[in-house]
């Protein structure tokens, strides 16, 4: 498959503007999702990220990078930002930023690491901790496809214990729609009532009928270092072609 073409000159994506933020929403006890309005956004693809930007008043800057969580909608982009222990800037943007206030922005970034609609083939999803975020802004996407055209998707999603699933209440709603699929893993405690014991996740987790290597989905991992070399490694195992299985990873946190 050809690599994307992404939204905006390189200039544009370049270029640092301001984002105010105008809604909160609280996902986990750990996890927010910032609505930001940034004027003349040049648009995004699901999968893609930004660089945020704080500046202190004696001038110190900090820069971290985020993966978007919702498809394009106007000026409008969405982060889902977990607050990491010790995390400077995550710490502020999950605690600290109040509606009205801004950031610097820029992006978007990346060019492999993403879904557009039209792919015809099954997408299977693997996520560890808040490594669902851009595969999330995936499955967004394809909600907004005409059901009779959108290709099927299954998300495989290990976190820690019930209350990390970010994104709860929408993802139960999405595995209830037709073409869609949902899997959780949970690595240290199950909830009551789940047939699968605790542990790690495991190459059955990645077996399901549309989703095998015959069926040649794409497919997306995203989550800690360890967890995506472990996830790739398993997918590559189960016969998936080395090329069509796309990684994203980041620092340490997570399952």
């Amino acid at each position: 498959m050809a690599r994307a073409a992404v939204p905006g000159g390189l200039s544009a994506r370049r270029a640092w503007r301001e984002a105010t933020l105008v809604e909160r929403r609280p996902e986990t006890d750990s996890a927010v999702t910032l609505v930001l309005d940034v004027p003349d956004w040049p648009g995004h693809l699901p999968g893609q990220h930004v660089d945020v930007r704080l500046t202190a008043p004696d001038g110190y800057t900090a820069t971290r990078s985020y993966s978007v969580s919702a498809p394009e909608r106007g000026d409008h982009v969405e982060l889902t930002v977990q607050r990491v222990p010790d995390g400077e800037v995550s710490s502020f943007l999950a605690d600290g930023l109040a509606v009205g206030d801004a950031v610097r922005l820029r992006g978007p970034v990346g060019g492999w690491f993403v879904w557009r609609a039209g792919q015809p083939e099954p997408v299977l999803l693997v996520a560890g901790g808040s490594g669902v975020v851009p595969l999330m802004s995936m499955l967004r996407a394809r909600a907004g496809q005409d059901a009779s055209g959108a290709p099927r998707f299954r998300l495989v999603y290990s976190v820690r214990e019930p209350e990390d699933v970010i994104y709860r209440d929408e993802l139960e709603a999405r595995a209830a729609t037709a073409g869609v699929g949902v899997h959780l893993v949970h690595t240290r405690r199950v909830p009551d009532g789940d047939p699968r014991p605790v542990g790690r996740l495991q190459a059955e987790d990645l077996v399901a009928p549309g989703w095998t290597a015959e069926d040649a989905p794409t497919c997306y991992v995203c989550g800690p270092t360890g967890f995506v070399e472990a996830a790739a490694d398993l997918l590559v195992g189960l016969g998936h072609a080395p090329d069509r299985v796309r990684t994203e990873r980041f620092g340490p946190s997570g399952p």
